[in-house]
């Protein structure tokens, strides 16, 4: 599992532009430099009492608002650790499924376009009118393909396009040399990627550095 972690991980930091992660005592640090997340911090342990001793020494030394450490642990398990000034974010799992060449087809009305460069895949869904309808990225990573920012516009949804997107991404994903995709998925997406052979691994549970302004 700690494998798939770290390529999540690697794999996101593709998709989203980021230097390489860093090995650090408790994992992986991305200095994703963006004004909603400063630094991500990916806990990589094994040991529940042993991650809590090495997650709040890393707390004591961050003082940026807006870094975040994100863990493949429980809520339950992982609020304890977090002082006031830390905020939970929406809960996520781990998914990952083996993949396949998929051949998809956008209902008509609608059309895809698939754009590949320096390991990153984006894949759009546009209506007749030219209005995105639906949209997901691919970060590559080795043999991983981590399927990140999957979206379909409220007025476009129960179509069938985040399964086209899904379709598209998976096939660029195999063109490119993944054998294993992975994601982190949102309550609401884990149903549609649970339908396309998706399983979970383990949930995904982060927390951001928000103190209160004095």
């Amino acid at each position: 599992m700690l494998d798939i972690a770290r390529l999540w991980a690697e794999g996101w930091a593709v998709s989203r532009g980021t230097p390489r992660p860093v090995d650090e005592p408790w994992g992986l640090r991305i200095e994703v430099g963006q004004p909603t997340q400063l630094v991500r911090h990916v806990l990589l342990g094994g040991d529940t009492e042993a991650d809590a001793a090495v997650v709040r020494r890393l707390i004591g030394t961050i003082t940026e608002p807006t870094t975040c450490i994100k863990g493949f642990l429980s809520p339950s398990e992982m609020e304890p650790w977090f002082p006031a000034g830390w905020e939970p974010l929406d809960p996520c799992f781990l998914m990952a499924v083996d993949l396949r060449p998929s051949r998809v087809q956008a209902p008509e009305g609608y059309a895809v376009t698939a754009e590949t460069a320096g390991g990153l895949t984006h894949v759009r869904v546009h209506s007749a009118t030219g209005d995105l309808a639906a949209a997901g990225q691919l970060g590559v990573t080795g043999t991983a393909g981590v399927f990140d920012q999957i979206v379909t516009e409220p007025a476009h949804q129960r179509r069938g396009l985040g399964t086209v997107v899904m379709g598209t991404l998976t096939s660029a994903a195999v063109e490119n040399g993944a054998a294993t995709g992975i994601l982190g998925a949102t309550v609401q997406g884990r149903a549609l990627y649970a339908a396309l052979g998706w399983k979970v691994l383990a949930p995904l549970t982060g927390f951001v550095y928000k103190p209160v302004a004095s």
